[in-house]
């Protein structure tokens, strides 16, 4: 029955949501080596002694990846059986190359994942994989939503350019946070909305970073504002109310050292902005 795939469907979103999260964590908090330089044991084993926080961590990042990578395949697979022909579909028609892109992507997440660890969190292995994850939780939310009775049909990049706009500026701010952040970026300006009360910065180069990613955010918001304004649609506002939780949180982080439960907060946020602003983009009729 299609209500199992739905179920699949949404469980697999919210797991890769989840393994965002953690993968948050494992950079605030210094674990991106808790297991080492290995993968995918962990100091030798498949289930470790979990000496210290950072290996517990790790760990518990690549649990919910295996996680991911079971549902996403269990989600393809199903989609594969139930599209021969002769099997009944149900009340939605399935996803077909969607379920088989979400897998694609799953296959370049692991592959990403465990250059990440060979090559000791790089910083440019750590984006494309943040990026990578991203566009599988877009795909997952766009499979999901496709099973679930009563939502509106999928038509990507329809009648609704505004949305795409705005996801692509999410999409591209998220990032330049995670580069700030794992350059070391993160602390370069104090004070909000100035960089060190600068406009116009005269300082480092941590603090043209950080700048440009405050000034990309700026831009970001800046649209999702006219753009809420402009069509007085729910949805629009909606995404506008979670960036501007996640402006506040950054405004009270950079003001108070960075404190990691706030460092958190922002990547749990960020995350969820993405999730709804890409899917307030794959339809053309959202109200």
């Amino acid at each position: 029955m299609n209500r199992a795939l739905t179920r699949l469907a949404w469980s697999a979103a919210a797991a890769t949501y989840l393994l965002i999260v953690l993968g948050g964590i494992v950079r605030i908090t210094g674990s991106g080596l808790g297991c080492g330089d290995e993968w995918p044991i962990c100091h030798g084993r498949l289930i470790p002694s979990f000496h210290d926080i950072g290996t517990l961590i790790e760990w518990s990042h690549r649990l919910v990846a295996a996680i991911v990578s079971t549902l996403v395949a269990a989600l393809a697979a199903s989609v594969w059986w139930r599209r021969r022909p002769g099997v009944e579909s149900g009340e939605r028609a399935l996803p077909d190359r969607t379920a088989y892109l979400a897998l694609g992507l799953l296959v370049v997440q692991v592959l990403l994942g465990a250059l990440t660890v060979k090559q000791r969190t790089s910083p440019w292995t750590v984006i494309p994989h943040l990026a990578n994850a991203m566009l599988l939780f877009a795909t997952l939310i766009a499979i999901a939503n496709q099973l679930t009775p009563g939502t509106p049909g999928l038509r990507p990049g329809s009648g609704n350019p505004p949305a795409t706009g705005a996801a692509v500026l999410v999409f591209v701010t998220i990032l330049m946070g995670a580069l700030t952040a794992n350059l070391g970026a993160a602390a370069a300006c104090v004070g909000f909305p100035l960089c060190n009360g600068q406009w116009i910065v005269t300082g480092n180069h941590p603090q043209y970073i950080q700048w440009a990613h405050r000034l990309l955010a700026y831009t970001t918001y800046a649209y999702l504002l006219a753009w809420a304004l402009a069509t007085c649609r729910r949805s629009a506002f909606i995404v506008l109310g979670v960036a501007t939780l996640q402006i506040a949180i950054a405004a009270v982080m950079v003001t108070h050292s960075l404190p990691q439960l706030l460092q958190v907060g922002h990547v749990a946020v960020g995350g969820a902005l993405w999730g709804t602003v890409a899917y307030t983009a794959l339809h053309s009729d959202t109200r």
